[in-house]
């Protein structure tokens, strides 16, 4: 998978990802690790600030549930009328959590 395939493949992954559920940016990565080579959440990281402005990228926190840095009050507003649990300032993971089915 070519660099600009990876960058396709994590932005159409973050499509899918239901109203009201999250990925982790390593949740992401490992998702799509398989197929692409790849499994670095940083990367995944960098693409969404890059490139994630056309998909639902409020729907991408780290690990913990921490929103996207810089972004968490709107990020927090969109989750919020999704129906997304929350917990403290990030979101509650345990709820959230969503994960492809295989053969994405």
């Amino acid at each position: 998978m070519t660099p600009e395939e990876y960058v396709e493949a994590v932005l159409a992954l973050v499509e899918r990802i239901p109203p009201g559920r999250v990925m982790s940016y390593g949740a992401v990565a490992d998702a799509l690790a398989e197929r692409s080579g790849r499994a670095s959440a940083r990367l995944v990281g960098s693409i969404m600030a890059r490139h994630g402005g056309g998909v639902p990228w409020h729907r991408v926190v780290n690990s913990v549930g921490r929103l996207p840095p810089g972004q968490e009050v709107r990020a927090r507003t969109l989750l919020r009328a999704e129906g997304c649990p929350l917990r403290g300032t990030g979101v509650d993971l345990a709820a959230a959590r969503w994960w492809p089915e295989k053969g994405m």
